[in-house]
């Protein structure tokens, strides 16, 4: 599989766990580095709300997303591999995977945590057994990874589509998770080149009421109008559908805040005192425009891991669009 890197490169192949960053600049990055031990890891921790696809790859394509590590074992020398599962997943399809994995050098890992452990420096401390919060990088894990070792980490989608490229089948498509106010939820296997607008009315989903949706997760994704659809699903891919008219901003900010107040780690102050701060307003409906501002600009520049920048999308696009502040 000596050129599956330039396929990699040929086809754009982004991550598909919501950082999109290019996938052969991260497999040469440890194809790179000097060291008689690395590691692999299909990422399948996918705690953010709203998105499915992962796990459907697990249930129906197995196969695929063993056979894009197994290239990815051929690619990397002296690697062994992991299939990092979030607990419904392990128990649901540990069994089944075992049996496909075969006497291939991957081990099917439960992780410990729970939103924050899909984390790419979390997935490593997780596997060493360590802390359950995130390093800091660089060093990155490509080059400083599980037990100090480069570690190559791309999500299950991704691989799924390694093997794709390897097989000559891949076309530019992506998963899409789409929920909420819809006649046909699920996933659905698209052209990665669809805007919101046309992956709606292709799964028959688009919705003859007034709506907004949110794009690239359920927690952390930015609030688009019906009139913004025209740009493509970024992210994790996922939309949700808002009936305007049954949808109360403040109840939807509410469960946002609790998301992220129950899955942060505590570790940094602008995370745990901004999400807590967030949550007085919304509880009281008394959002100040400026103080308001002041904690997203607070979570996005100083928040130590991606969890506390994550949380300003959704909260001024929703402010902005919705509630008019």
């Amino acid at each position: 599989m000596s050129d599956i890197i330039a396929k990699l490169e040929k086809t754009k192949l982004l991550g598909r766990g919501g950082a999109a960053f290019p996938t052969h600049l991260k497999w040469q990055m440890v194809l790179d580095q000097k060291s008689d031990t690395k590691y692999i890891v299909a990422n399948g921790s996918e705690g953010e709300p709203a998105t499915e696809k992962d796990g459907y790859i697990v249930e129906h394509y197995p196969e695929l997303l063993v056979e894009g590590l197994r290239i990815a074992l051929e690619t990397i020398d002296n690697s062994s591999a992991f299939i990092y599962l979030r607990k419904d997943y392990f128990k649901k399809y540990k069994a089944n995977l075992k049996k496909i994995i075969g006497d291939l050098p991957i081990e099917i890992f439960e992780e410990k945590g729970g939103y924050l452990s899909g984390e790419e420096t979390m997935v490593c401390q997780e596997i060493e057994a360590g802390l359950l919060r995130p390093r800091h990088k660089p060093p990155f894990p490509g080059q400083v990874g599980i037990f100090g070792q480069p570690t190559l980490i791309n999500n299950i989608e991704t691989f799924y589509y390694v093997a794709k490229i390897a097989r000559g089948e891949y076309h530019n498509e992506k998963m899409y998770t789409i929920v909420g106010d819809v006649k046909n939820p699920g996933v659905y296997e698209l052209s990665g080149e669809l805007s919101v607008k046309q992956v709606l009315e292709q799964t028959k989903n688009y919705p003859d009421f007034k709506f907004y949706t949110q794009v690239g997760g359920g927690a952390s994704g930015t609030i688009l109008l019906s009139s913004e659809l025209t740009i493509p699903a970024q992210g994790s891919a996922s939309i949700v559908v808002y009936n305007q008219a049954k949808t109360d901003p403040y109840e939807l900010m509410e469960k946002w805040i609790k998301f992220f107040m129950a899955e942060n780690c505590d570790k940094c102050t602008p995370c745990r005192e901004g999400t807590y701060r967030l949550a007085e307003m919304i509880k009281n409906k008394q959002i100040d425009k400026e103080h308001f501002e002041d904690l997203l600009f607070t979570l996005e520049n100083t928040s130590f891991c991606a969890l506390g920048k994550m949380v300003v999308a959704p909260f001024r696009t929703l402010a902005d669009k919705i509630l008019k502040l």
